[in-house]
């Protein structure tokens, strides 16, 4: 177990993360970003976000957001992401992230935060698509501010591409503390060695709603005919062909998932040369994968069966980041004046008639 890390207060340093939740997770979530917070969340106190408010098309989704918010907790429990230690959280249950929200949205410029790349790409999307872009699409990356700055986050687990993000938070809390005082925190990125998967088609990223991922849910049946219809190399016509293994998304998967090197070594080297077929390889990989998927079903599947204890994991994590979120927006809305009702009338400001 790694050591304790304590933040000035002497109290553990805290990080905040999470995601979508938009359905399961997959494999690429796992390699990605679960097996560093599986890490992180033995050294840092750990706050979990489902940020439900953040789904694409929230108003037209909200039976999926339901649904996907369930099975992204169950995933967490089934990978081992501690309850007893970490705090899963629901965005949309501590309303003190949107009223901070609208605060610090008066912080930020709007060119500032068109710059904002993953906001630039969805964007993009959606024009593709000719639906009307709403309101609420310009206020997620302010949300997402809100978010790290509101259990007081030290660390924010990112991709290099997000790196922006961070320091739009950090320029955003160094602008509110410069004018009213110390009241955040001023969070730092890392980034790891994320292995960026891609689907099982080999036609780019895996997507919960592409078809082309490999779910941590799926059963060893599903499991093993996914692994079996994975693209490899279209030049191989042929066994004894020589084959690539740089960017096949079967040897990527090999080295994201078989802990035994020696055997993908192996693999490897007998591909380069066309000793051995894709039917060994993927069948290799889909006895190493479901080695790794096991133990995750059968936690997952006994969380599974106790919806109780599930709803009272993500009860008492909301409700804590509740408590701590209460006493720093009563402290932002003195800053601001909104404490109206505090003190008498006010001093008439400079310049008033």
């Amino acid at each position: 177990m790694s050591e304790m890390v304590d933040a000035p207060d002497g109290g553990r340093r805290r990080i905040l993360t999470g995601l979508r939740p938009s359905g399961p997770s997959h494999v690429g979530h796992y390699a990605g970003a679960f097996s560093q917070w599986l890490e992180l969340q033995e050294e840092y106190e750990s706050f979990f976000l489902l940020a439900d408010y953040q789904v694409s098309d929230y108003a037209d989704n909200l039976p999926w957001i339901r649904w996907g918010l369930w099975e992204v907790t169950l995933d967490w429990l089934g990978v081992g992401l501690d309850p007893n230690i970490s705090h899963f959280v629901i965005e949309s249950g501590v309303p003190e992230f949107a009223e901070l929200t609208l605060h610090l949205s008066w912080f930020l410029g709007l060119g500032h935060l068109q710059r904002n790349p993953t906001l630039k790409a969805e964007l993009a999307d959606l024009e593709t698509t000719n639906k009307t872009v709403p309101v609420a699409f310009f206020n997620y990356p302010v949300m997402q501010i809100s978010n790290i700055l509101l259990p007081l986050a030290h660390l924010v687990p990112v991709g290099e591409d997000q790196l922006p993000h961070i320091e739009m938070t950090r320029d955003v809390a160094i602008r509110f503390n410069r004018r009213f005082g110390e009241t955040f925190v001023l969070p730092e990125g890392r980034v790891g060695e994320v292995p960026r998967l891609v689907g099982i088609d080999g036609k780019g990223k895996m997507g919960t709603s592409a078809g082309n991922a490999i779910f941590l849910k799926d059963s060893e049946e599903t499991l093993r005919a996914k692994v079996r219809s994975m693209f490899t190399d279209p030049k191989r016509l042929r066994a004894t062909d020589p084959g690539t293994v740089e960017g096949n998304p079967v040897f990527m998967y090999h080295d994201a998932f078989n802990p035994n090197i020696e055997e993908v070594d192996d693999l490897k080297a007998r591909y380069r040369v066309g000793t051995v077929g894709d039917v060994e390889v993927k069948d290799r990989l889909f006895r190493a994968m479901n080695a790794f998927l096991g133990p995750i079903r059968e936690r997952r599947a006994d969380w599974e069966s106790r919806p109780d204890d599930v709803r009272d994991v993500l009860a008492a994590g909301t409700a804590e980041t509740k408590r701590r979120a209460e006493p720093l927006l009563e402290q932002v809305r003195s800053a601001l004046s909104l404490d109206y009702l505090t003190d008498g009338p006010p001093p008439a400001p400079e310049g008033a008639p």
